[in-house]
C-alpha cells in the first residue's frame, strides 16, 4: 500500500563524505550544476519520447517536449522543469536517494537488453550529476509526476544526510514531468539572474535536443534560450554559408569569416559529428606558450569541456566542436579526455581536417595560400611532433625559395624542378628572410639554377633535422658539410667542376688553417662560392649553423662546434693574398675574412677590439 505521509530516509551511502567530494573535488566549476540538471531534464524527455513509441497515450495533449528555467531573484530560488517521463515514488527514492545509482543507467540497460544499442539517446550515465546542485543550493526540492499517473511526489533534502519523500498536491505538481527547485546559497544568488542563466545555457547546453526557455521572474513571459536544434546535426545541404559563419563567430568568439569549414559525420566503430573552422585571421592566442586547442567536446549535444585534446597542438588554431554519443558522461567529466575513445576521435578528426586542407590546396590554391600564410608556422610544428602524419604535412607545406619570388612553392613543385644529377632537397635556415636570401652559401646553387628552400621560422630548424627525406630525396642544409655541386651543370651548360686550385692558394689555405685553428675546424676551398671570398659552414656531423644557434640560445648545447671556413679559390682577393709574403698582413686578413664570414652569417666578430685593431692596421697600410 502506498504511503500518504511524509517519510524521512537516510541516504544509502556515506552522503556527507560523498557530497563533499562532489562539491569540492569532482567538479571544478560551479556552473556545471545547471548543465547537469538540464541534462537530466533532457534525459527525461528522451525517455518519454521512447516510451511513447509503444504507448502514445503518455504524450497525451502535450506533444511538445520542453525544458523551462524559472528564476526568482527576490526569493533566491531557481527551478528547472521538464515535461518528460517523470518519476514515481519508488523511482524517486531509488534515483535520488542512492548516490551513484542512476535511473538513466537502469533505463538504458533495459532498453539495450530489449533491442541492442538502438533506441533512446540518453545523456546521463552514473547518477551523480544531480547532486552537483548542492554546490549552489542549501535546500533542493524535487516535485515529479510520472506520465499517465494520478499521483505526484515531493523529494526534499539539504544534502547533509537525510531526505524526505511525501505526496504532492496535483495542483502544485507538473501535469507530467519533474520540477527541481533550488534554494540558492548566499554566494550563489547570481544564478537567479537572467544574464548568468543565458550565458551558461548558451555556452554549455544550447544544443541539447529539447527546447529551453527562461521565465525571468514570477508572472513573466517565457523567452527562448535554445530551440532544441543543433546546427551540426543538420544535413550540410540545408546549411547556408552565412549559417556556418554565424555559428563560427559564436563558437570561436571572433568576428572574421572562416577560411575553411569542415563538417562531417563519422560512422562505423565510433560515431561522432565534427564541425571545425579554420579562422580567416590569426587568433590572438595563436602563440600562447601552453599551445592549448580550442575545440569543444559535446556528448549528445551537451557541452562537456573545451579543454579536451581533440586535435594535436599544431592544429590549435582550428575552432569548432565534436559531438559524440559514444562517450559516457561519468563522475569526472573534466577528465573525460582520458578515455581511449577520445583518442580514436582525435585521430579521425585530425586526419579529416588535414585531408580537407589538402583538397583545398589542390582545388583553390589562393584560399589555401591565405591559410598557410596565417598558420603555416604552426602547422610546421607537426612536422617535428607528428611522425605518423609527416608525409601528409609535408604535402601541405608551402615554402618561399630562391627562385619563387613572392610565390609559395610545394615540395611537389620543388621535386618536379630538380636539376640534372640533383639528389637532395636543399634548404637554408635563419631568422631573417632577407639575410638568408642574400647568404653567400647560396651563390653556387644560384649559378646552377638549383632551387633552395628559405626557412625563416623558428620551428624550421627543428623539423628539418628530423625529416630524413621526402619522395626519396633527403633534406640537406646549404650551410653544412660539402656542397658537392661539381656534377650539376652550371646554367651556361658547363658540367665540369670549378677550376683547379693553384698551388699558391692551396698553401694559403694551409697557413690560414694554422692561423685560425683556435676558431675554426678547417679551412678549405669551396665549390659553393662564386662571388664572395669566404663563408662559414657547419661540419658534416652535428647540427647546421642555424640549428646550432637555436640550441645554444636555449641552453641545450654545452658548447658550439667550431665551424668550417670555406674560401673561394678563384676570388681576386684570395689570389692576391696567396701571392703576398707579408705574414703579419696575411694573418690580419685571415682573421678579418673570418669575421666577415661571421657578419654575413648574422653574427658579430668574436673579439670586437681585435677586429677594430686589424681593420685599422689594414686601412693605415692602404693609405701609406
Amino acid at each position: 500500500m502506498t504511503t500518504t505521509t511524509t517519510e524521512n530516509r537516510s541516504f544509502e551511502a556515506d552522503v556527507s563524505r560523498l557530497l563533499h567530494m562532489m562539491v569540492h573535488s569532482v567538479y571544478s566549476d560551479r556552473d556545471v550544476f545547471l548543465r547537469e540538471l538540464i541534462s537530466n531534464a533532457a534525459d527525461a524527455c528522451e525517455k518519454l519520447r521512447y516510451e511513447a513509441i509503444a504507448r502514445p497515450e503518455l504524450i497525451g495533449e502535450d506533444p511538445r517536449l520542453a525544458i523551462t528555467i524559472a528564476a526568482d531573484a527576490e526569493a533566491g530560488t531557481l527551478s528547472i522543469a521538464d515535461n518528460g517521463i517523470g518519476m514515481t515514488r519508488d523511482e524517486m527514492i531509488e534515483a535520488l536517494g542512492t548516490i551513484a545509482r542512476s535511473g538513466t543507467r537502469a533505463f538504458m540497460d533495459r532498453v539495450e537488453a530489449a533491442q541492442g544499442k538502438e533506441g533512446a539517446q540518453l545523456i546521463g550515465q552514473f547518477g551523480v550529476g544531480f547532486y552537483s546542485a548542492f554546490m549552489v543550493a542549501g535546500q533542493v526540492e524535487v516535485v515529479s509526476r510520472h506520465a499517465g499517473s494520478e499521483e505526484a511526489w515531493r523529494w526534499s533534502s539539504d544534502g547533509k544526510g537525510e531526505f524526505s519523500v511525501a505526496p504532492a498536491a496535483l495542483e502544485e505538481a507538473p501535469a507530467r514531468g519533474t520540477r527541481v527547485t533550488l534554494s540558492l546559497l548566499d554566494d550563489a544568488k547570481s544564478y537567479a539572474e537572467r544574464w548568468t542563466l543565458e550565458r551558461i545555457v548558451k555556452a554549455q547546453s544550447g544544443h541539447v535536443p529539447v527546447p529551453i526557455s527562461l521565465v525571468e521572474k514570477p508572472g513573466a513571459e517565457a523567452t527562448s534560450l535554445a530551440d532544441g536544434a543543433a546546427l551540426w546535426t543538420r544535413p550540410k545541404s540545408e546549411i547556408k554559408p552565412e549559417d556556418y559563419a554565424d555559428f563560427y563567430r559564436s563558437v570561436a568568439g571572433q568576428y572574421d569569416e572562416p577560411a575553411a569549414t569542415i563538417h562531417f559525420r563519422a560512422e562505423g566503430r565510433h560515431e561522432y559529428t565534427a564541425l571545425a573552422f579554420v579562422p580567416g585571421g590569426k587568433p590572438f592566442d595563436l602563440f600562447d606558450a601552453d599551445r592549448k586547442g580550442r575545440m569543444k567536446l559535446y556528448v549528445k549535444r551537451v557541452f562537456i569541456t573545451d579543454e579536451a585534446e581533440l586535435l594535436p597542438r599544431y592544429l590549435r588554431f582550428v575552432r569548432g566542436l565534436v559531438d559524440t554519443a559514444d562517450l559516457p558522461l561519468n563522475v569526472s567529466r573534466e577528465m573525460i579526455q582520458d578515455s581511449p575513445l577520445l583518442g580514436a576521435i582525435k585521430k579521425g578528426v585530425t586526419s579529416r581536417i588535414l585531408t580537407d586542407l589538402g583538397k583545398l590546396a589542390e582545388q583553390d590554391g589562393e584560399a589555401f595560400t591565405g591559410i598557410w600564410e596565417n598558420f603555416g608556422p604552426v602547422i610546421k610544428e607537426g612536422l617535428y611532433e607528428d611522425f605518423e602524419r609527416r608525409e601528409q604535412l609535408l604535402g601541405l607545406a608551402r615554402f618561399k625559395t630562391t627562385t619563387s619570388g613572392e610565390s609559395w612553392r610545394s615540395l611537389k613543385d620543388y621535386v618536379a624542378a630538380l636539376k640534372e644529377n640533383q639528389t637532395a632537397i636543399y634548404y637554408i635556415a635563419g631568422d631573417d628572410p632577407a639575410r638568408i636570401a642574400a647568404s653567400p652559401q647560396l651563390e653556387g646553387f644560384r649559378a646552377r639554377g638549383i632551387e633552395v628552400l628559405l626557412l625563416s621560422d623558428p620551428v624550421d630548424s627543428f623539423w628539418v633535422s628530423n625529416a630524413p627525406d621526402h619522395d626519396g630525396k633527403p633534406f640537406k642544409s646549404v650551410t653544412q658539410g660539402a656542397a658537392d655541386l661539381g656534377l650539376i651543370p652550371l646554367l651556361d651548360g658547363e658540367a665540369k667542376p670549378q677550376l683547379e686550385t693553384s698551388a699558391e692558394v692551396t698553401a694559403l689555405l694551409s697557413v690560414m688553417k694554422q692561423t685560425l685553428a683556435a676558431e675554426v675546424e678547417d679551412v678549405r676551398a669551396s665549390d659553393r662560392l662564386t662571388d664572395s671570398a669566404v663563408c662559414l659552414v657547419a661540419t658534416d656531423k652535428g647540427p647546421d649553423r642555424q640549428f646550432e644557434r637555436l640550441l645554444s640560445a636555449a641552453g641545450r648545447l654545452d658548447g658550439a662546434a667550431k665551424p668550417v671556413l670555406e674560401v673561394n679559390p678563384q676570388h681576386d682577393l684570395i689570389i692576391r693574398l696567396a701571392g703576398s709574403q707579408d705574414e703579419p698582413l696575411r694573418s690580419d686578413i685571415a682573421h678579418l675574412l673570418l669575421d666577415e664570414a661571421r657578419i654575413l652569417d648574422g653574427e658579430r666578430p668574436s673579439d670586437a677590439k681585435a677586429f677594430s685593431d686589424r681593420l685599422t692596421r689594414l686601412i693605415a697600410k692602404g693609405l701609406a
